[in-house]
């Protein structure tokens, strides 16, 4: 769907993803499914709050993933 959106887990990514490239993950999805690169100002909470969201669910994927054996991200804000 968004081809500019990258594998944030090893092996394609060499070591753990970090919370700024979730977060421009977030953003780019987020631009994508909404097709607004930049939101106007009467929709930019609700299109903070999507991001906010995504990026928490991307983590949350990434910590609960095992690959070939080793443990997920240890570093998930809370």
């Amino acid at each position: 769907m968004c081809r500019s959106i990258k594998t944030l887990r090893p092996p394609a990514l060499a070591a753990e993803a970090t919370d700024e490239e979730i977060r421009a993950a977030a953003l780019q999805y987020v631009r994508k499914v909404s097709g607004f690169r930049a939101p106007a100002a009467h929709n930019r909470e609700v299109f903070d709050r999507a991001v906010d969201a995504v990026a928490a669910a991307t983590a949350g994927l990434l910590d609960g993933l095992e690959v070939r054996g080793t443990a997920g991200r240890t570093d998930v804000p809370g």
